[in-house]
C-alpha cells in the first residue's frame, strides 16, 4: 500500500508575505495537509542573470486574533541539502552547454571529451576548496562545522595509497582494458571474415559430379 503525502510546496519568489502564510497554513492543516508533520515551504529565486538560490522554512501559527489566524504564521528557516543522481547531473550539464549557442543545439560528447571535462571540473573544485581552507587558516573566513565535516568525509573516501602505487594500479588496469579491447576487435574481425567467406563460398557454383562407371562402359 502506497501513501502519498504532500510534504512541501515551492514558490518562485523569495519574498514571504500574507499569501505565503495563507497557503502555508492550508498545506499544514488537518485532513489533506501534512499535519501532524510540519509543512516545508521552499522558495526558489528566478531572477534573470543571477544565481538560483533556495530557502526552506517551516512555520508555526502566531495569529494575534482568530480572524487573522488563517493568514498569519512565523516562518522559521531550516537547513536543507540538494541531492541528485549522477546521471541527472550529467544530463543537465550536457543540456546547459546549449545556452551559449545561437541555435541552442548540443553535439554528442564522446567519452574522452567527457573525461577531460570531468577532470577539469574536479581540479576547479579542488582549487576552490584549497582557497577556502587557506582563508580559514588565515582568519579571513569563519569556519563551518558542517563544511569541515563534509570535507573530512570526502577525504576518507580517498584510497590510502601513495602516488607511485596508484600510478602502477592505473597502468595495470589500463593494460587490462587495452587487452580486452584488442581481443574484442580480433574476435569481431574473425566473425566478419567468416561471414564474408561463407557468403563467397555460397556464390561459387559447385561443379557437376563425374560418373566414372558410365564413362568406362562407353569405352568398352
Amino acid at each position: 500500500m502506497y501513501l502519498s503525502i504532500i510534504c512541501y510546496r515551492y514558490a518562485t519568489s523569495p519574498e514571504l508575505n500574507t499569501f505565503s502564510a495563507l497557503i502555508q497554513n492550508f498545506y499544514a492543516s488537518n485532513g489533506d495537509g501534512t499535519h501532524p508533520y510540519p509543512a516545508v515551504h521552499l522558495t526558489v529565486s528566478s531572477n534573470p542573470g543571477k544565481d538560483i538560490t533556495c530557502r526552506t522554512y517551516i512555520s508555526s501559527s502566531v495569529g494575534t486574533t482568530a480572524d487573522r489566524a488563517a493568514d498569519s504564521c512565523l516562518f522559521v528557516p531550516v537547513p536543507y541539502e540538494i541531492k541528485y543522481a549522477e546521471t541527472e547531473r550529467n544530463a543537465l550539464e550536457s543540456l546547459s552547454l546549449g545556452k551559449t549557442s545561437s541555435d541552442r543545439q548540443v553535439s554528442n560528447i564522446v567519452d574522452i571529451h567527457s573525461l577531460e571535462a570531468g577532470i577539469i571540473e574536479l581540479l576547479e573544485m579542488v582549487s576552490r576548496v584549497s582557497n577556502y581552507v587557506s582563508q580559514i587558516l588565515a582568519g579571513e573566513t569563519l569556519p563551518s562545522v558542517a563544511i569541515g565535516q563534509a570535507l573530512l568525509n570526502t577525504l576518507n573516501l580517498a584510497p590510502k595509497v601513495d602516488a607511485s602505487e596508484l600510478e602502477k594500479l592505473f597502468n595495470t588496469h589500463l593494460q587490462d582494458v587495452l587487452l580486452v579491447s584488442y581481443l574484442a576487435n580480433t574476435i569481431r574481425t574473425q566473425i566478419d571474415l567468416s561471414n564474408k567467406l561463407a557468403s563467397t563460398v555460397g556464390t561459387i557454383a559447385t561443379p557437376p559430379k563425374t560418373d566414372h562407371k558410365r564413362q568406362q562402359k562407353e569405352r568398352d
